[in-house]
């Protein structure tokens, strides 16, 4: 998977295909926060994520609290947003939405 900054124009169209998500203001990032009915749905999530992160070798900062995930993705070698982020995106939200 490419590795290559988007540039603004298609960041911004490829997070408008992702709801909730949202670009940083700074543009060097992306974002979401994920509400659960509890943390065990929480947990699961992160650990779908994980296995999912691993096998891209791309791993996002996030953080939890109880039932909440606070996720921002961006691939720091390169100092923004690639595809990268936007196909760990696209499977976070899937996994959110199968909980």
């Amino acid at each position: 998977m490419a590795r290559d900054l988007l540039a603004t124009d298609e960041l911004a169209e490829a997070v408008a295909k992702l709801p909730g998500w949202s670009v940083a203001k700074d543009g060097l990032s992306i974002g979401r926060t994920f509400e659960f009915r509890n943390f065990s749905e929480a947990f699961a999530f992160m650990t779908r994520t994980a296995l999912a992160a691993e096998k891209m070798d791309h791993h996002p900062d996030w953080s939890n609290v109880y039932k909440t995930v606070k996720v921002t993705l961006s691939t720091h070698d390169r100092g923004g947003v690639t595809e990268l982020d936007i196909e760990l995106a696209r499977r976070m939200s899937r996994y959110a939405d199968a909980d």
